[in-house]
């Protein structure tokens, strides 16, 4: 028997490449190389470690064909001899013609082609084995990392003609692995529910039908480790460790278990707190931004917000690059720690020019009129956020960058460099809704917040339903003056049916042509006045009560007033739609002047309030109150100005504005005093991709109105009550909103209304 030893093709070529060259050195006249299809010879050339005039022998012809190998281009190369030409063959790896990919959903095809292609597997690119594995490797990791272990990547590669290949990644992504349960080990002073409250990983609510929090990921658990470490560094556990995370995987790969062991160490109190380095600034400026006391327990939240709040202050200061490090003196003896907040504050920084780019429509002056950072001032960090703040909430821009580069050649200027994107200032469109009492509404309109880049606006419009048709102008200058004071001008005409309010039987029309003003007090505060004429006529309807009749008998049905209005504005939100902290308060005052044919005015005061409970819960607390009287030759307030209750906005559960005195013909009559209260407790029902659109919540509503001119007193005992179920959704095509509510403090008389909803939109 005979036997053969296969050497590798590398080691076969490079071991022919040695005979050759053993043969006999020469030196090189010429060289050519064979076997190109698509790369140039020119490429090889450059490759080429050897050139004519140069000498080929035993030393040297492993390295050309190493050098060629190493390009990537060929997967075989072989050198020969014809006298003194050196022959180059070479074969080259096929080309990627066509890559497809197919059965993924949670990852994009255009995504994957990209990532594929930074890796250099794309198509018209040099095809390699090796390179096609490690994109396997990776897209398991990818899918691993989302949860989906049961995933499965075939890879399929196809010769084509002209040494070209064609690429199928077929991907079967399975089931994503939900999480069972989160163990956790090691804990003693707090229970396990406490600390789960901390993760974005866990066991989803009963509410939250559509959420991920039970999707497993790597980067989502390392999260919740990092979390759940400073939940204890908060609470002054300096030495508190993860000492093993252990995640555990079903045979069939659909439940997740995780185990997470920890060491809570022991609690550490501050014993010191001191201030070092070059402060620049007096220390009684700087301490009282020292949230710590001597004695409590350490927190590094606390520290931190500390560190933080002493870089602002320097900030502000113009010191725009001051650094503050917190730096411990632990004594684990004594379990005590102390703090040493070390100021290095660089040099003050002034402004040297505020610039603008990408307002190609707004005027300069529109920008700049909004900036808190002034030229030539110090620079302030927290005028810099203002500034942006303020110019975003304009609506002109989709985004607003601010960048504060040195300037070159100085150590102590900076210039504020303001980018922005302008978005569609003006709109024209038009709407379509339905209220269960007003019936069909449509309306439309055209707006200019920005017209013809000068910042001001210019709006007409108009609506129309079963109950109200109503036509409107208005222009607004919100720089009326060069301190902020706006100047706006409106015109509108109103047409109501009240009896489609399930109110008295009468109509008004009421033309009105005003002027008002906004003054700024504060960055949350506004201060608005503004005086009107409004020229109304009243209409008894089809069948009016017998207090309608008596009083167009004594005031006619014709009137002319001037009106007064007065508003202060506190806005503290951290947002406009769906807010979770802050709150809004209006007090607001509209009155007839004497001489006026209705002599009478109208108080009001709202007051909403919003406060995170959870990472899902907000509680909102709102409370309004209404007061109206007549005066001078008028004894009472007009019934049409009065003030009603019921209904979505108020009190749910009971048909709107049905509450309060009825008339002659047991129809709503309003009252001139208002009494409202509201409690929602809401949360987000389909997961992190709706929770700034869609809430849900639990509802309580009470309130009344009550005819203090008549002598009635507000009493507790005839306060409507009732609760149910809310939601409300931000959609594309307007605002929502749904409640189905239950009357439990309620009188015979009284008209509830379980389901009830109002619907609008634009198209």
């Amino acid at each position: 028997m005979s036997s053969r030893v296969r050497l590798p093709a590398a080691l076969l070529l490079l071991f022919l490449g040695l005979v050759v060259s053993q043969v006999r050195a020469f030196q090189v006249e010429d060289i050519r190389v064979e076997g190109l299809q698509r790369i140039s010879a020119g490429t090889v050339f450059n490759y080429l470690p050897v050139k004519t005039g140069d000498e080929v022998n035993a030393g040297n012809t492993a390295q050309i064909i190493r050098t060629l190998f190493k390009t990537g281009f060929f997967q075989d190369v072989r050198l020969e001899r014809d006298g003194d030409v050196l022959i180059v063959f070479v074969r080259e790896r096929p080309a990627i013609a066509e890559i497809n990919i197919s059965g993924n959903k949670d990852l994009e095809t255009d995504q994957l082609l990209a990532g594929l292609k930074d890796i250099g597997l794309a198509e018209g690119r040099v095809f390699k084995r090796a390179l096609l594995e490690k994109v396997e490797q990776e897209l398991n990791r990818q899918y691993f990392s989302r949860g989906k272990y049961g995933v499965r990547i075939e890879s399929t590669v196809t010769p084509l003609e002209r040494n070209r290949v064609g690429i199928e990644i077929e991907i079967s992504e399975g089931l994503t692995a939900r999480i069972k349960k989160i163990n956790l080990i090691g804990n003693h002073t707090f229970d396990d529910d406490e600390l789960l409250d901390e993760f974005e990983l866990g066991i989803p609510a009963w509410y939250a039908i559509f959420s991920s929090k039970d999707k497993y990921s790597k980067q989502a658990l390392g999260g919740d480790l990092e979390t759940l470490r400073s939940f204890y560094l908060d609470r002054g556990y300096i030495d508190f460790k993860i000492a093993s995370t252990q995640v555990s995987i079903t045979p069939d790969k659909k439940d997740i278990y995780i185990t997470v062991a920890i060491d809570e160490g022991e609690v550490f109190t501050l014993n010191d707190i001191k201030l070092a380095g070059d402060l620049e600034l007096p220390h009684e400026e700087l301490f009282p931004l020292i949230h710590l006391r001597r004695g409590e327990v350490f927190s590094r939240k606390k520290v931190s917000a500390s560190a933080d709040g002493l870089n602002s202050k320097y900030s502000d200061a113009g010191y725009a690059f001051a650094n503050v490090n917190s730096i411990p003196d632990i004594d684990r003896e004594n379990r005590t720690v102390g703090i040493t907040f070390f100021v290095d504050p660089g040099k003050r920084v002034y402004v040297r020019y505020v610039n603008f780019s990408g307002n190609a429509s707004t005027r300069d002056e529109v920008l700049r009129r909004e900036m808190r950072q002034m030229e030539s001032a110090w620079f302030s960090g927290e005028k810099t956020k203002l500034s942006r703040d303020r110019l975003q909430r304009l609506g002109y821009f989709s985004d607003v960058s601010v960048e504060t580069p040195a300037v070159p050649g100085s150590t102590d200027l900076v210039d504020v460099n303001v980018d922005v994107t302008e978005s569609a200032s003006g709109s024209l469109s038009a709407g379509v809704g339905f209220s269960q009492t007003q019936g069909i509404i449509l309306n439309a309109s055209i707006t200019q917040d920005n017209f013809l880049g000068s910042g001001k606006r210019v709006s007409a419009g108009f609506d129309t339903s079963d109950a109200t048709k109503k036509l409107s102008i208005a222009y607004t200058n919100p720089y009326y003056t060069i301190d902020g004071v706006s100047r706006g001008i409106e015109m509108s005409y109103r047409q109501t049916d009240f009896a489609e309010l399930n109110i008295s039987s009468f109509s008004t029309d009421v033309g009105r042509l005003g002027v008002n003003y906004g003054i700024p007090l504060t960055e949350f505060d506004r201060l608005r006045f503004g005086v009107a004429y409004e020229d109304t006529t009243f209409f008894l309807g089809s069948s009016p009560s017998q207090e309608i009749i008596d009083f167009e008998a004594a005031n006619g049905d014709h009137f002319r007033d001037l009106e007064l209005t007065g508003s202060w504005v506190r806005d503290t939100r951290d947002r406009a739609i769906f807010p979770n902290r802050g709150g809004r308060q209006v007090l607001a005052l509209e009155a007839n002047t004497p001489g006026s044919d209705l002599q009478y005015y109208r108080m009001t005061y709202r007051h909403t309030r919003y406060f995170p409970l959870t990472g899902a819960l907000t509680l909102m607390l709102n409370g309004e109150l209404g007061y109206g009287d007549g005066f001078g030759e008028d004894e009472a307030l007009p019934f049409f100005r009065n003030f009603y209750a019921g209904g979505i906005g108020t009190v749910r559960g009971f048909e709107e504005n049905t509450l309060g005195p009825k008339d002659s013909q047991n129809d709503a009559l309003g009252a001139n005093a208002k009494v409202i209260g509201q409690m929602e407790l809401a949360f987000p029902v389909f997961g992190e991709d709706f929770k700034d659109t869609v809430r849900a919540g639990l509802f309580l509503d009470a309130g009344n109105v009550f005819d203090v001119e008549a002598g009635e007193n507000i009493e507790w005992d005839r306060i409507r009550v009732s609760t149910g179920l809310m939601l409300s959704w931000f959609s594309p095509v307007g605002a929502l909103s749904f409640s189905l509510g239950y009357p439990i403090v309620e009188e015979e008389g009284d008209s509830s209304e379980k389901f009830q909803f109002r619907i609008g939109g634009g198209f």
